[in-house]
């Protein structure tokens, strides 16, 4: 999940995330051919009694003490021996562990990182085998599934909101019916809460953010098989162009020109009255910044209607594991309904898992919009090769207020066509 610039996309995510990280269409579907295994049934699984490692990428000690003990919880009942890992770096200790033929177990994939272990043959697809495939929320599927197969279990998600600084909006005379629900209201709150003192709206300037806008205004990555970029619309630029024109207006500034590292740190330092953030940033006001009072919003509408991002990991397991029946067990109760809500109050993230949602509602009431965004969220590209060149168009990006979005997109088309060409 993004926390700042892309530690929830990761793997943080989602936190994110990442999403962070469609996260709509563009999630399904490849034209690469896959090289990994996939077990016809549990019974074709390896069984040999042997410990499990499981490797994360933790967002912080809270999400690695959460892990660790739900982990050893499950070792404890199973009988099977297990231990976690926090890596310090995620992709480069799995790329060793794959080239030795002994990696870990169970561990975190990006949704843009699992088309590139699946053609490389790394991941045991597993998705079908889970009892509870049906309960997964639709959209987190597709970031997982590559040619038509389910590889892996989305451990949870986070989400893009329009968060909101109470004592400002009050100050600015605004009120619960001005909460903004389309792209014109957020334009004229913006203006009104802009002070010299602090600014509308901020955000970090990167596509894991106005990537939100880009889908409110209909704007894609790719087609609905994930075989030809659409970047280069004109929903895309009417996306751009509306952040542009706040930029333009001075209601709203990228964090970089606020000197501060993300959206949320201007929003918690009071540089901004609102900010587009994940459901990460809680856990950061909490943290950092105590005293500021706030409200979570679903994203504004845009042209084409509703429209976020959302940001989501995997339990991948290994296909070199010599206990993937033990493995998938694991992550059955990693993914568990009970599990995933102690995981949200431990660290914050939402489930994954639709039977979680009335329960998860009732104890984040005031998070709400974040958990009902999943169902309208587009995931990240998750195409091989996507996340460099989303990389890319965000060293770009805090150019936006005095560039052509059309050129910006057109070279992210170009570097994106040439990721799908292979």
């Amino acid at each position: 999940m993004q926390r700042r610039k892309s530690s929830r996309l990761l793997a943080i995510g989602a936190l994110a995330a990442a999403t962070a990280l469609g996260l709509t269409a563009c999630g399904s579907g490849f034209s690469s051919s896959s090289g990994s295994t996939s077990a016809a049934s549990t019974k074709d699984l390896t069984h040999k009694d042997t410990a499990l490692s499981v490797l994360i990428g933790s967002s912080g000690p809270a999400e690695t003490k959460a892990v660790t003990d739900a982990v050893s919880s499950w070792s404890k009942s199973s009988g099977t021996k297990a231990s976690v890992t926090a890596a310090s770096s995620l992709d480069q200790q799995l790329a060793q562990g794959f080239a030795s033929g002994k990696p870990a177990d169970v561990f975190y994939v990006a949704s843009s990182a699992v088309a590139g272990y699946a053609k490389a043959g790394d991941l045991l697809a597993y998705g079908k085998m889970l009892p509870k495939k049906s309960d997964f929320y639709p959209t987190l599927v597709k970031s997982f599934t590559v040619n038509g197969t389910f590889y892996c279990a989305p451990k949870d998600v986070s989400t893009l909101g329009l968060v909101i600084n109470t004592d400002m909006w009050k100050q600015a005379g605004l009120t619960d019916a001005d909460v903004p629900t389309t792209w014109a209201q957020l334009k004229t709150v913006a203006a009104k809460l802009t002070t010299s003192g602090h600014v509308g709206l901020a955000m970090s300037p990167q596509y894991e953010r106005l990537g939100a806008f880009m889908a409110e205004a209909g704007g894609t990555i790719t087609n609905a098989k994930g075989t030809k970029a659409t970047i280069d619309s004109a929903a895309n630029a009417k996306g751009l162009s509306y952040v542009q024109d706040m930029l333009k207006a001075g209601s709203a500034k990228f964090s970089t020109d606020q000197g501060t590292g993300w959206g949320g740190e201007s929003f918690g330092k009071g540089l901004a009255a609102m900010t587009v953030e994940g459901n990460w940033l809680t856990g950061a006001l909490q943290t950092d910044y105590p005293n500021i009072k706030y409200k979570v919003a679903e994203m504004p509408a845009g042209p084409a209607g509703k429209g976020t991002l959302q940001f989501t990991n995997c339990w991948g397991i290994a296909k070199d594991s010599p206990n993937q029946a033990a493995a998938l067990k694991l992550v059955e109760k990693l993914t568990s309904a009970s599990q995933q809500l102690s995981f949200s109050k431990q660290f914050g993230v939402l489930p994954s898992i639709q039977s979680a949602a009335s329960t998860w509602k009732s104890q984040n009431a005031a998070l709400v919009p974040f958990l009902d965004s999943v169902a309208f969220a587009d995931g990240v590209p998750n195409q091989d090769g996507s996340a460099d060149v989303v990389t890319a168009f965000d060293t770009q990006l805090p150019s936006l207020k005095t560039g052509d979005p059309k050129a910006l997109l057109a070279t992210f088309q170009k570097n994106f066509a040439a990721v799908l060409a292979k």
